[in-house]
């Protein structure tokens, strides 16, 4: 086997699922850019309702990192207290399971179709032009997921690389691997879907994929570090609570990885199907440990004489 040429067949292939992902995110938001902002602001007024809006939106643009960063820029605008950010990053981490329900039905060959019939819809004058362009990436993130599945293949033929990935199950070794590989490609959707995958070729158990997507809930944070550089100071401490609140539930979790797998895998016989289930379970777990106590946090972070004096409502 040619590790090299594997190795840049799945690279290519996970650059066009991020892509496919990237449009698909920015031609949502294109269509609702200053809906989405007057939501948020409007609708984050308590924690659960701020919850609810950032799993909602999370999971119609297949991106946490971009509720995230949106969610940074209106707390530096003033839009968004400190406080009820918080609520909306814990929503956004329930949202971004969206995709590992989407990848783990695998709807092969779905992804053609929707680039087709995309194409011809961005031809359209008007709105329908951005519409049909938000329908084309949605079908390029499946055509790609295909794509993806069928470069993995080699995979399970391979001895060394199969023992080599067979260490994830290790729950540390695993959430270091999601961490990096996640900070890295700014994209823990991607990570999923790739897990996914791997599950369901056989490469690697549920219990490794978990101890994956665990770390990448902190990976995933440093879109919104990035984001944050130079904003106002409660900006600032928007994206921190967001890494503090997923490295707390990353910390809870990580030891029971292993009872995690074994309950997912109780729920359903389809590798993929489970995986999607932990997931969901892992990130409402850390909301329903985590929501009660963002006024405290908030409190805990945001000094007195900080220049978001109504950070702490909500």
């Amino acid at each position: 086997m040619q590790y090299f040429d594997l190795a840049i067949a799945i690279l290519a292939t996970v650059i066009l699922f991020i892509y496919g992902l990237q449009g698909f995110s920015a031609e949502l938001q294109e269509l609702g850019r200053d809906r989405m902002r007057s939501v948020l602001g409007r609708l984050t007024s308590n924690r659960y309702s701020g919850f609810l809006l950032g799993a909602a939106l999370t999971a119609v643009v297949q991106s946490s990192s971009a509720v995230t960063a949106i969610t940074v820029a209106l707390v530096d605008s003033g839009a968004i207290t400190f406080a009820n950010s918080l609520a909306v990053l814990l929503g956004a981490n329930v949202g971004t399971t969206a995709t590992a329900w989407l990848v783990s039905f695998e709807l092969t060959g779905i992804g053609a179709f929707f680039i087709v019939v995309g194409a011809l819809a961005g031809v359209l004058p008007g709105p329908l032009r951005t519409f049909g362009k938000a329908i084309f990436y949605f079908g390029f993130i499946f055509f790609a997921l295909d794509l993806l599945s069928d470069a993995m293949s080699p995979l399970k033929e391979d001895p060394a690389l199969t023992a080599l990935l067979a260490k994830t199950s290790n729950p540390m070794i695993g959430a270091l691997s999601g961490m990096v590989l996640t900070a890295l490609v700014q994209s823990s959707s991607a990570i999923t879907g790739l897990v996914i995958l791997l599950v369901q070729q056989g490469v690697i158990d549920t219990q490794a994929a978990m101890a994956i997507i665990i770390g990448s809930n902190v990976g995933t944070t440093v879109t919104g570090l990035l984001g944050s550089i130079g904003a106002r100071p409660a900006a600032q401490r928007t994206a921190q609570a967001n890494l503090l609140m997923n490295t707390i539930g990353v910390l809870l979790f990580l030891p029971f990885t292993s009872q995690l797998a074994a309950f997912a895998e109780s729920v359903s016989d389809d590798p993929g199907i489970a995986v999607a289930v932990g997931h969901l379970v892992f990130n409402a777990g850390v909301a329903i440990v985590m929501l009660p106590l963002t006024k405290h946090l908030a409190r805990l972070l945001m000094p007195d004489d900080a220049d978001d004096p109504a950070s702490v409502g909500g």
